[in-house]
Protein backbone atom coordinates (compact mmCIF):
# COMPACT_ATOMS: atom_id res chain seq x y z
CA UNK A 1 0.00 0.00 0.00
CA UNK A 2 1.64 3.28 -1.22
CA UNK A 3 2.29 5.88 1.94
CA UNK A 4 -0.04 8.52 2.09
CA UNK A 5 0.99 11.73 1.56
CA UNK A 6 -0.55 14.94 3.52
CA UNK A 7 -1.96 18.05 1.02
CA UNK A 8 -2.08 15.84 -2.05
CA UNK A 9 -4.09 18.36 -3.58
CA UNK A 10 -5.23 15.61 -6.54
CA UNK A 11 -6.58 13.33 -4.10
CA UNK A 12 -7.69 15.86 -1.68
CA UNK A 13 -10.78 17.56 -4.41
CA UNK A 14 -10.93 14.46 -6.71
CA UNK A 15 -9.42 11.55 -5.00
CA UNK A 16 -8.62 8.67 -7.15
CA UNK A 17 -11.65 8.25 -9.70
CA UNK A 18 -10.68 8.19 -13.22
CA UNK A 19 -11.66 11.94 -15.01
CA UNK A 20 -14.88 10.70 -17.04
CA UNK A 21 -16.23 9.79 -13.68
CA UNK A 22 -17.34 13.10 -13.14
CA UNK A 23 -19.63 12.35 -16.09
CA UNK A 24 -21.35 9.61 -13.87
CA UNK A 25 -21.66 11.39 -11.29
CA UNK A 26 -23.55 13.68 -12.73
CA UNK A 27 -25.78 11.29 -14.04
CA UNK A 28 -26.89 9.89 -10.97
CA UNK A 29 -27.26 12.97 -9.57
CA UNK A 30 -29.65 13.96 -12.60
CA UNK A 31 -31.50 10.44 -11.92
CA UNK A 32 -31.73 10.19 -8.25
CA UNK A 33 -32.88 13.69 -8.28
CA UNK A 34 -35.48 13.49 -10.33
CA UNK A 35 -36.96 10.26 -8.79
CA UNK A 36 -37.09 12.20 -5.24
CA UNK A 37 -39.10 14.73 -7.32
CA UNK A 38 -41.16 12.45 -8.29
CA UNK A 39 -41.60 10.72 -5.06
CA UNK A 40 -42.33 14.27 -3.25
CA UNK A 41 -45.49 14.64 -5.59
CA UNK A 42 -46.79 12.14 -3.60
CA UNK A 43 -46.58 13.38 -0.43
CA UNK A 44 -48.96 16.27 1.10
CA UNK A 45 -48.75 19.71 1.10
CA UNK A 46 -48.72 19.54 5.06
CA UNK A 47 -46.08 17.04 5.36
CA UNK A 48 -43.47 19.62 3.28
CA UNK A 49 -45.16 22.55 5.37
CA UNK A 50 -44.89 21.14 8.59
CA UNK A 51 -42.39 17.88 10.10
CA UNK A 52 -43.66 15.77 12.66
CA UNK A 53 -41.06 13.64 14.96
CA UNK A 54 -41.89 10.91 12.20
CA UNK A 55 -41.35 13.00 9.43
CA UNK A 56 -38.88 14.16 10.37
CA UNK A 57 -36.90 10.72 10.56
CA UNK A 58 -38.59 10.46 7.37
CA UNK A 59 -36.11 13.26 6.22
CA UNK A 60 -33.47 11.71 7.51
CA UNK A 61 -33.47 8.41 5.85
CA UNK A 62 -33.74 10.22 2.50
CA UNK A 63 -30.48 12.50 3.32
CA UNK A 64 -28.70 9.61 3.11
CA UNK A 65 -30.48 7.24 0.89
CA UNK A 66 -30.63 10.35 -1.77
CA UNK A 67 -26.73 11.18 -1.02
CA UNK A 68 -24.75 7.66 -1.43
CA UNK A 69 -26.00 6.77 -5.08
CA UNK A 70 -24.82 9.94 -6.22
CA UNK A 71 -21.54 9.68 -5.90
CA UNK A 72 -20.15 6.04 -3.92
CA UNK A 73 -19.59 4.14 -7.06
CA UNK A 74 -20.02 1.26 -5.45
CA UNK A 75 -23.83 2.09 -4.11
CA UNK A 76 -26.16 0.68 -7.39
CA UNK A 77 -28.84 3.57 -8.46
CA UNK A 78 -31.54 0.90 -8.04
CA UNK A 79 -30.55 0.10 -4.76
CA UNK A 80 -31.06 3.95 -3.99
CA UNK A 81 -33.88 4.40 -5.75
CA UNK A 82 -35.37 1.04 -3.63
CA UNK A 83 -34.82 2.48 -0.60
CA UNK A 84 -36.51 6.05 -1.67
CA UNK A 85 -39.93 4.14 -2.65
CA UNK A 86 -39.50 2.44 0.48
CA UNK A 87 -39.57 5.85 2.61
CA UNK A 88 -42.03 7.58 0.96
CA UNK A 89 -44.34 4.50 0.98
CA UNK A 90 -44.11 4.30 4.42
CA UNK A 91 -45.02 8.18 5.09
CA UNK A 92 -47.44 7.44 2.69
CA UNK A 93 -48.86 4.46 4.96
CA UNK A 94 -48.32 6.96 7.58
CA UNK A 95 -50.64 9.58 6.34
CA UNK A 96 -52.96 6.54 5.85
CA UNK A 97 -53.12 5.69 9.43
CA UNK A 98 -53.05 8.57 11.04
CA UNK A 99 -56.35 9.58 8.33
CA UNK A 100 -58.16 6.78 8.98
CA UNK A 101 -57.61 5.75 12.86
CA UNK A 102 -57.92 8.34 15.63
CA UNK A 103 -56.22 6.06 17.76
CA UNK A 104 -53.69 5.59 15.27
CA UNK A 105 -52.93 9.57 15.26
CA UNK A 106 -52.88 10.26 18.92
CA UNK A 107 -50.00 7.41 18.66
CA UNK A 108 -48.20 8.42 16.04
CA UNK A 109 -48.27 12.50 16.23
CA UNK A 110 -49.62 12.79 19.70
CA UNK A 111 -52.42 15.63 21.13
CA UNK A 112 -52.21 19.10 21.64
CA UNK A 113 -50.70 20.21 25.14
CA UNK A 114 -52.59 23.05 26.81
CA UNK A 115 -50.39 25.24 28.97
CA UNK A 116 -52.51 28.61 30.06
CA UNK A 117 -56.26 28.19 30.35
CA UNK A 118 -57.86 31.68 31.28
CA UNK A 119 -54.54 33.75 32.90
CA UNK A 120 -53.23 30.47 34.52
CA UNK A 121 -50.45 28.64 33.63
CA UNK A 122 -51.07 24.85 33.90
CA UNK A 123 -48.09 23.50 35.71
CA UNK A 124 -48.90 19.57 34.70
CA UNK A 125 -49.25 20.77 30.96
CA UNK A 126 -46.27 22.27 31.38
CA UNK A 127 -44.19 19.55 32.56
CA UNK A 128 -45.82 17.59 30.29
CA UNK A 129 -44.48 19.44 27.22
CA UNK A 130 -41.31 19.87 28.64
CA UNK A 131 -41.82 23.96 28.61
CA UNK A 132 -40.37 26.60 30.68
CA UNK A 133 -42.08 29.37 31.96
CA UNK A 134 -39.52 31.57 30.36
CA UNK A 135 -39.84 29.53 26.97
CA UNK A 136 -43.97 30.61 27.51
CA UNK A 137 -42.95 34.00 27.85
CA UNK A 138 -41.09 34.38 24.95
CA UNK A 139 -43.73 32.64 22.75
CA UNK A 140 -46.55 34.89 24.51
CA UNK A 141 -44.33 37.98 23.58
CA UNK A 142 -43.83 37.01 20.10
CA UNK A 143 -47.42 37.18 19.77
CA UNK A 144 -47.64 40.33 20.74
CA UNK A 145 -49.08 39.91 24.63
CA UNK A 146 -47.59 41.64 27.33
CA UNK A 147 -49.38 39.83 30.55
CA UNK A 148 -51.34 36.51 30.93
CA UNK A 149 -54.88 37.96 31.88
CA UNK A 150 -54.63 39.07 27.90
CA UNK A 151 -54.60 34.81 27.26
CA UNK A 152 -57.91 32.89 27.17
CA UNK A 153 -55.64 29.47 25.89
CA UNK A 154 -52.88 28.53 24.96
CA UNK A 155 -51.58 24.91 22.94
CA UNK A 156 -48.53 23.36 22.20
CA UNK A 157 -50.19 22.28 19.06
CA UNK A 158 -49.23 18.35 17.58
CA UNK A 159 -47.05 19.77 15.04
CA UNK A 160 -44.99 21.58 17.76
CA UNK A 161 -45.80 25.08 16.97
CA UNK A 162 -47.57 27.76 19.38
CA UNK A 163 -50.49 28.62 19.73
CA UNK A 164 -52.73 31.54 21.63
CA UNK A 165 -56.19 32.28 21.63
CA UNK A 166 -57.24 35.27 22.55
CA UNK A 167 -60.66 37.26 23.87
CA UNK A 168 -62.53 37.52 20.49
CA UNK A 169 -62.64 41.44 20.77
CA UNK A 170 -59.14 42.87 19.66
CA UNK A 171 -59.23 46.15 21.68
CA UNK A 172 -60.15 43.99 25.06
CA UNK A 173 -57.24 44.41 27.32
CA UNK A 174 -58.03 40.96 29.35
CA UNK A 175 -58.12 41.11 32.60
CA UNK A 176 -55.33 41.97 35.33
CA UNK A 177 -52.40 38.79 35.14
CA UNK A 178 -49.09 38.16 35.50
CA UNK A 179 -46.67 40.40 33.57
CA UNK A 180 -43.58 39.23 31.54
CA UNK A 181 -43.13 42.76 29.84
CA UNK A 182 -40.30 43.51 29.82
CA UNK A 183 -38.48 40.31 30.08
CA UNK A 184 -37.65 39.40 33.44
CA UNK A 185 -33.80 38.71 32.80
CA UNK A 186 -33.89 42.32 31.62
CA UNK A 187 -36.54 44.24 34.50
CA UNK A 188 -37.49 41.95 36.81
CA UNK A 189 -41.04 43.16 38.77
CA UNK A 190 -40.91 44.06 42.50
CA UNK A 191 -41.56 40.64 44.10
CA UNK A 192 -43.97 40.38 47.23
CA UNK A 193 -43.58 37.43 49.53
CA UNK A 194 -46.46 35.51 51.26
CA UNK A 195 -47.12 37.47 55.01
CA UNK A 196 -46.29 40.54 53.83
CA UNK A 197 -49.14 43.83 53.15
CA UNK A 198 -48.72 45.28 50.29
CA UNK A 199 -51.88 47.34 50.24
CA UNK A 200 -54.93 46.78 48.11
CA UNK A 201 -54.71 45.69 44.75
CA UNK A 202 -54.67 42.66 42.52
CA UNK A 203 -51.43 40.38 42.50
CA UNK A 204 -50.18 37.54 40.65
CA UNK A 205 -48.31 34.07 41.77
CA UNK A 206 -45.07 34.60 39.68
CA UNK A 207 -45.11 30.49 39.59
CA UNK A 208 -48.92 29.88 37.88
CA UNK A 209 -50.26 33.29 37.41
CA UNK A 210 -53.10 33.25 39.77
CA UNK A 211 -54.86 36.12 40.32
CA UNK A 212 -55.78 37.59 43.80
CA UNK A 213 -57.46 40.89 44.65
CA UNK A 214 -56.29 42.05 48.20
CA UNK A 215 -57.59 44.66 50.05
CA UNK A 216 -56.10 44.89 53.53
CA UNK A 217 -55.13 41.15 54.51
CA UNK A 218 -52.01 39.66 53.88
CA UNK A 219 -50.50 37.93 51.03
CA UNK A 220 -50.52 33.37 51.72
CA UNK A 221 -49.71 30.64 49.34
CA UNK A 222 -50.81 30.34 46.03
CA UNK A 223 -53.99 28.19 46.13
CA UNK A 224 -53.45 26.80 42.76
CA UNK A 225 -49.68 25.57 43.18
CA UNK A 226 -48.55 27.01 46.50
CA UNK A 227 -45.59 29.47 45.39
CA UNK A 228 -45.47 31.95 47.84
CA UNK A 229 -43.69 34.93 45.85
CA UNK A 230 -46.09 37.57 44.15
CA UNK A 231 -45.96 40.65 42.17
CA UNK A 232 -48.42 43.07 41.22
CA UNK A 233 -51.41 41.78 38.14
CA UNK A 234 -51.60 44.92 36.29
CA UNK A 235 -53.24 45.31 32.42
CA UNK A 236 -50.64 47.50 31.41
CA UNK A 237 -47.25 45.70 32.92
CA UNK A 238 -45.18 48.30 31.65
CA UNK A 239 -46.81 51.46 33.92
CA UNK A 240 -46.03 49.40 37.15
CA UNK A 241 -42.62 49.83 38.73
CA UNK A 242 -39.87 47.60 38.01
CA UNK A 243 -36.74 46.81 39.68
CA UNK A 244 -33.78 47.96 37.29
CA UNK A 245 -31.71 44.86 35.28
Amino acid sequence: MQDLQPFEWGRLLWGNAPLPYAFEILFRTLIIYLFLLLMLRMLSRRTLAQLSVAEFAIVIALGSAVGDPMFYEDVPLLHGLLVIGAVVGLQKLHSLLILHSEKAETYLEGRPIELVRDGVILLEGMRHARFSQEELFEQLRVAGLRQLGQVQRAYIEQSGQFSVIRPLDPADPGRPGLPFVPPWDLEPPRFCEDGATPGAGDYACTNCGTVRRIRSEALSACPHCGERRWTHATLDPLTQDRVPG
